[in-house]
């Protein structure tokens, strides 16, 4: 028998780590909850819009588009993310020109009530999207990651349980407190029904190819 080999080829990578080990997290953490819980109280278009969408708990994602501009933890947020995500693009390989970067071009908070999910969905002209977990309560829905190749195959018969997570059709993450999470943005996710007794509260992102 010959050499025999296996390659992995087009690998689906997801950025992980963490903001929790800084000296101020707790009290940033706390500020960023504070500023989201807010806003769930005061944003009366977004409360209108996910009335009409069937969101259950408060998302900015339709009516506020500067929150970096308007509180200075969000700016914060946003400055912290900046580095994760130019790091995570230089480990994708992308070629972005000698003057090109990646930008931020939607921040928005989440706050979801205990019950609420958010279903499959990718998002269309990003490069890159991702959360950051303000609160994690126990019992609060998970993200959902499927494996982009999954309306291609077919006659495929399903993955063991036991398989290895790079070969399961979907890979469940049970994100804790000060996780940043970041995908390339054609990688379709949902958020799982919360099981917790209180809001699981993130803020989610996007960046473009400047």
């Amino acid at each position: 028998m010959g050499l025999v080999a296996i390659r992995t080829l087009f690998a689906t990578q997801v950025f992980e780590a963490s903001l929790a080990g800084g000296a101020d997290f707790a009290t940033f953490n706390a500020e960023l909850e504070a500023a989201s819980l807010m806003l769930a109280e005061e944003d009366r278009a977004g409360k209108a819009w996910c009335r009409a969408h069937g969101y259950k708990g408060y998302t900015s994602y339709a009516s506020l588009g500067d929150l970096p501009q308007r509180a200075s933890i969000f700016a914060d947020l946003k400055r912290r993310l900046d580095r994760h995500a130019a790091s995570f693009a230089g480990d994708l390989g992308f070629d972005l020109g000698p003057r090109g970067r990646l930008r931020m071009d939607s921040l928005w908070v989440n706050v979801l009530r205990p019950g609420g999910a958010h279903s499959g969905h990718l998002h269309t002209h990003s490069v890159l999207s991702g959360t950051y977990y303000v609160a994690t309560p126990p019992g609060a829905g998970a993200l959902r990651l499927e494996d982009p190749r999954l309306p291609l195959m077919m006659a495929a018969p399903p993955r063991r349980a036991d398989a290895p997570e790079a070969a399961q059709t979907f890979v469940t993450l049970a994100p804790a407190v000060g996780t940043v999470l970041i995908w390339e943005s054609w990688l379709r996710h949902e958020v799982l029904p919360s099981r917790a007794r209180t809001p699981r509260i993130s803020l989610s992102f996007n960046y473009a190819w400047a």
